[in-house]
């Protein structure tokens, strides 16, 4: 993909940078795998706020993309690559030599016309999904299973991808992008290849108007509110807070640890990156 830089004919162009979409599908989704997406606008089923910040937005419609990739030993073919409003990354329409169509991640590198398939004892190919105990070392994968048979959970989003550093056992070792080091158990799956849409760290808004499109609402400081609205706000003239930084409802925010330990905390071997 290549980046569209605009002239600075207005204020809102001038540095705007977006990906440039020409390459992609430009008819509608696939009706057959597209469904409705209504927006929740941040609110929980009771109709309160739960999560600030967020409103309005472009309708769009949701996508199924399959995540399993579990239809082994069946060729299918790139029939073409679109965009998908739900996901950074950009996802492909495949056909099955059954005559299925499904949506999965469009890998890097990967045009329309090119064959893909899923199963054991496959070619180290990009776009090919199999066991991690069949994909060698130093291989970049994606949409990887933390546990066989429950869909790729790991580096989905745009130009992310792993990668196998070895094997422990009935385990492999794999490095995430954040600079994580875990065990995966070598029956689940991953795809070969990193993921499409790598340009999309680049992009520069350029407007907030774009952002809204997103459904993202203005994000107002706690410092700049009332003590009524905020345990950071009030004070006479300009103040930081006067205590460590939390949330409306005063629970701490910015990095604290308030999670319990989960059950696959014992298959890293060491933590990301700060």
């Amino acid at each position: 993909m290549t980046l569209k830089i605009f002239k600075s004919y207005t204020k809102s162009t001038r540095g705007t940078v977006l990906v440039d979409r020409k390459s992609l599908w430009k008819g509608k989704s696939f009706k057959l795998l597209t469904s409705g997406n209504k927006s929740t606008a941040g609110r929980n089923n009771l109709g309160r706020i739960t999560s600030r910040s967020k409103g309005a937005g472009h309708k769009h419609k949701y996508r199924e993309i399959d995540f399993y990739r579990i239809k082994d030993n069946l060729k299918a073919k790139i029939e073409r690559i679109e965009y998908d409003p739900n996901r950074s990354a950009h996802i492909a329409l495949v056909k099955y030599e059954d005559g299925k169509i499904s949506y999965i991640l469009a890998p890097n590198k990967i045009h329309i016309g090119d064959e893909i398939i899923s199963g054991r004892n496959k070619e180290i190919k990009t776009g090919n999904c199999m066991p991690l105990s069949d994909i060698p070392a130093g291989t970049d994968i994606h949409n990887v299973e933390l546990s066989p048979n429950t869909g790729g959970k790991l580096a989905r989003s745009a130009g992310s991808s792993a990668q196998i550093s070895g094997t422990d056992d009935n385990y492999c070792i794999v490095k995430l992008k954040s600079g994580e080091v875990r065990k995966i158990i070598n029956t689940a799956r991953a795809t070969i290849g990193t993921v499409s849409n790598n340009d999309h760290q680049n992009i520069k808004i350029g407007k907030a108007g774009r952002n809204r499109w997103k459904g993202k609402r203005p994000s107002v400081r706690g410092v700049a509110m009332n003590p009524v609205d905020h345990p950071h706000g009030g004070g006479e003239g300009k103040t930081s807070g006067g205590r460590s930084p939390v949330s409306p409802q005063g629970q701490s925010a910015k990095g604290l640890k308030t999670r319990n330990n989960k059950r696959t905390n014992k298959f890293i071997i060491s933590r990301r990156r700060k």
